[in-house]
């Protein structure tokens, strides 16, 4: 039997607001995410992050640290932090499963991993479909279809997004999914997938920031019930490392959200993040830090004004560091652009 959950963590779960979706569930507006967590910390974040009260994991098979996950939150569960129907775990369909056969394994390897029956939330990771790879081939399978290659490139094949969608609403139906959305999608694909959707698309998740604040597409999702969740919130750190932004691009050392982190005691990143989930996003940071699990955690204790959100707002460059467009030709020799 389960331990009573600590009282602090009671407290500061219901400190925690929602975004309730279409289908009646409500998710987490701060969540931990779990791209580029090294292997090796993974369960052991898993742990801190539950115990210092988050409760919203957002996972995928392409962060290859699912099995990882998956021990940290079964460690958790048999030691009472949480259970798992106080769990928001969402995890992504990768490129190379799109075709309908492959969708129903993929989301089992995920489950297998991640030691749950259900997800709350899968998505379709991106609007490119690749080739299939077999999973005892290689997996998690990345965007080379064949690495050992001379010269390894992706293979994009042609699968259309409703074959992916109608094996995504049978996930529903099977009861292996409580909801189903897609990832960096715009609002053409959006449009044209509610054209046929038979169960809509509960969230979508798209690179967010105040550098790219995105209005249109939150507009659009607003009028169609579609909850938003901004991944790389902080914008650029994620990335530096990766050679896809510059040290001098991150909006945490910009003046005015300094200045605003100034009047609110508060550090710039919870002044970014308080700023997204203000808007009405769920946020995702990521780190593997406990004293930063924790600062993450306390932006509900304070409100922006309506001018410093729209002075944070005004930032905006439409600067995307995750861009298909510009890292498939870079990192994998493909030119395979997603947006214009």
């Amino acid at each position: 039997m389960s331990r009573p959950l600590p009282l602090v963590l009671i407290q500061r779960e219901k400190m925690i607001p929602t975004l309730k979706l279409r289908t009646g569930d409500a998710m987490p507006q701060i969540g931990l995410g779990f791209w580029k967590i090294p292997r090796p910390q993974t369960a052991d974040v898993v742990r801190q992050a539950l115990e210092v009260g988050y409760r919203h994991l957002d996972c995928a098979c392409d962060y290859g640290n699912e099995a990882e996950a998956g021990q940290g939150i079964r460690q958790a569960i048999e030691s009472g932090v949480c259970r798992r129907d106080e769990l928001w775990v969402t995890s992504k369909l990768w490129n190379t499963y799109h075709a309908g056969v492959h969708v129903r394994p993929a989301v089992e390897r995920s489950l297998h991993d991640l030691q749950l029956e259900y997800l709350d939330l899968y998505l379709i990771h991106f609007p490119i479909a690749l080739q299939f790879v077999p999973f005892e081939k290689r997996y998690p399978p990345e965007w080379f279809f064949d690495p050992q290659a001379a010269e390894p490139k992706m293979h994009p094949v042609a699968v259309p997004l409703e074959e992916t969608w109608r094996a995504m609403e049978a996930l529903v139906r099977d009861g292996l999914v409580r909801n189903i959305g897609v990832c960096n999608f715009n609002c053409s694909l959006l449009r044209d997938l509610l054209s046929y959707a038979k169960t809509p698309p509960a969230v979508l998740q798209i690179e967010s920031h105040p550098y790219l604040t995105q209005e249109k597409l939150l507009r659009f999702c607003a009028q169609q019930e579609i909850a938003v969740t901004a991944f790389s919130p902080l914008g650029a750190p994620s990335y530096v490392s990766l050679s896809m932004a510059d040290p001098e691009e991150s909006v945490l050392e910009n003046p005015v959200v300094e200045k605003i982190a100034e009047t609110h005691g508060k550090t710039p990143a919870q002044i970014v993040l308080r700023w997204g989930v203000q808007r009405g996003t769920a946020v995702i940071p990521k780190t593997t830090q406990r004293t930063r699990l924790q600062e993450n955690m306390a932006i509900f204790d304070f409100e922006l004004t309506a001018q410093e959100m729209h002075d944070i707002a005004t930032l905006n460059r439409n600067r995307r560091f995750n861009d298909p467009g510009e890292f498939c030709e870079q990192a994998f020799n493909t030119f395979f652009p997603i947006y214009e």
